[in-house]
């Protein structure tokens, strides 16, 4: 099932339950404070686990790709030239990133705005995310990365109902940006 509509699916069903708990019940909001830090806990566990498999791995495969530049600011398509740890790397350190951003902002409309409501309706959102990730199901879960597990990601859900321009991989773009000097250079960690 597409993960958009399970999305949906999940966000109904908990709204539900919000609405049959009584979010001012000191009892009920200790539980879900549990509950979330629970939720936050594994998705971290499962990203740090994954990032040791990516480091012990050490594929240092070369990956060549195109880059759209924005169009907005006038930039250019750039190459992107780096082995295959690095952009996994990359990749799952930016979602580890966006676990610390999510707990801040559930921090502050928990702790300071006194909303319950949105960290109940996250207990499940991160744990999903994670096992839907595409690192944890090449890494963890030993899938082969081909198809929409093939380097580099496209831009799943919204992001690429709305991005007319795509990574490209082809042998074409790729030689088309070499001759151009877009980018290009390795980065070594």
């Amino acid at each position: 099932m597409n993960p958009l509509v399970t999305n949906v699916i999940i966000m109904l069903v908990m709204m539900q339950i919000s609405r049959r708990l009584d979010m001012e019940d000191p009892t009920i909001v200790f539980y879900v404070r549990i509950l979330y830090c629970s939720s936050i806990f594994i998705t971290w566990v499962v990203y740090q686990l994954t990032r040791r498999k990516i480091v012990a791995k050490n594929d240092l495969t070369t990956i060549k790709y195109v880059t759209p530049g924005n169009s907005f600011l006038g930039e250019k398509e750039k190459l992107e030239v780096t082995t295959v740890r690095d952009y996994d790397l990359k990749d799952i350190d930016g979602s580890i990133k966006s676990i610390y951003t999510g707990l801040a902002m559930m921090g502050f409309m928990h702790l300071y705005m006194k909303y319950t409501n949105p960290l109940f309706m996250q207990i499940i959102s991160p744990v999903k995310g994670a096992f839907e990730n595409n690192q944890v199901k090449i890494h963890l879960f030993g899938k082969p990365a081909v198809g929409d597990l093939k380097r580099p990601f496209n831009a799943g859900g919204m992001m690429a109902a709305f991005s007319s321009n795509a990574v490209k991989t082809d042998k074409k773009s790729v030689a088309d940006a070499e001759r151009a000097g877009n980018g290009g250079f390795k980065k070594d960690n």
